[in-house]
């Protein structure tokens, strides 16, 4: 009997007959590949078993199921054909592994009865606004802060399978992230860089939430409220700076005026009619304004003579 017509009871029967008689070697081996160990394939950064081959029971389910689907034609269209909108897209699973081709959508797309079912993911803009919580700042003052922020889904495979609940992590991540970045500003930073403090939440929730398939498009800071005993010493504090302000600049006024009068009376002494036409001007501005009132101006040049006296009788001051 030779190799060709010869049964063997099993494979090492098959390897014994190819070593020759009196060698301990083997001239050749056969290597059958196995299953458990290929490698799964990668779907968007992390492992599934989309093409791993289906066992015996999977097999039998399948075909049990399309023969289900067959029987009950008519209405199996209507509960096995399924329609998804523009703005979503289906995740399927059968007999809870992933199929291969990632999401479907958007269109009409097929299930087995019984054995596939599938999770739908809404691509649209989603807003939530962050609860309002009381932080301390970094300079140890209590302000409550609230925000609203905006996020939508990337990556429907891993907002799927990465995470039971993307949208309730991504709140609570929302709310965790303002803390800490409350945290570490002081009370003047956070009331003047709003814009800089959404752009750094923004970037941090980004980051967190990529392997999710979340991306957060948007961040803005709604509100900073504090208590009303800080208003108060905040409203005392501005109000104090502004009068002080306030008397600077009517201090330096009133020095720049003394100093144009100066100058003036300097030119109005050097000519003696000069004073008689401020003279006249002063009176016609008052009697524009008090017909009733009469003024007339005395020139000092007549009451020289008696100062010049009085001065000659008062009595010498002592050194």
């Amino acid at each position: 009997m030779n190799r060709d017509t010869q049964q063997y009871a099993n494979y090492e029967d098959l390897r014994q007959s190819e070593v020759p008689a009196g060698s301990n070697s083997i001239p050749y081996m056969i290597n059958i590949p196995n299953a458990e160990q290929q490698p799964r394939p990668t779907q968007q950064g992390f492992k599934t078993s989309e093409n791993e081959p289906a066992g015996c029971f999977e097999l039998v389910a399948i075909i049990l199921s399309v023969v289900a689907f067959i029987l009950t034609f008519p209405v199996a269209i209507f509960i096995c054909f399924k329609v998804v909108a523009e703005y979503e897209r289906a995740i399927i699973f059968r007999m809870g592994r992933l199929r291969s081709g990632g999401a479907r959508g958007p269109g009409v797309f097929f299930v087995l009865p019984c054995i596939d079912e599938y999770c739908k993911v809404d691509l649209r803009t989603v807003t939530f606004n962050v609860p309002q919580q009381e932080m301390l700042t970094k300079d140890s003052v209590t302000v409550t802060v609230d925000a609203v922020v905006y996020y939508r889904i990337n990556e429907p495979l891993s907002a799927v399978i990465q995470v039971a609940d993307y949208s309730t992590s991504t709140r609570l991540l929302a709310a965790t992230t303002l803390r800490n970045i409350v945290g570490t500003r002081n009370l003047s930073e956070l009331l003047t860089e709003r814009e800089t403090l959404a752009h750094n939440m923004q970037g941090t929730l980004d980051v967190a939430t990529e392997p999710w398939g979340v991306m957060v498009e948007r961040v803005e800071i709604k509100d900073v409220s504090l208590p009303h005993s800080m208003q108060r010493a905040m409203a005392a504090e501005a109000e104090a700076a502004r009068d002080a302000r306030a008397k600077v600049i009517a201090a330096e006024g009133e020095k720049k005026s003394a100093a144009a009068l100066k100058e003036a009376s300097d030119v109005i002494s050097s000519s003696p009619s000069a004073l008689q036409l401020r003279y006249l001007q002063t009176l016609s501005s008052i009697s524009a304004e008090k017909n009733s009132t009469i003024i007339f101006p005395l020139p000092m040049e007549l009451l020289t003579p008696y100062l010049a006296k009085y001065a000659d009788m008062m009595p010498p001051q002592k050194q």
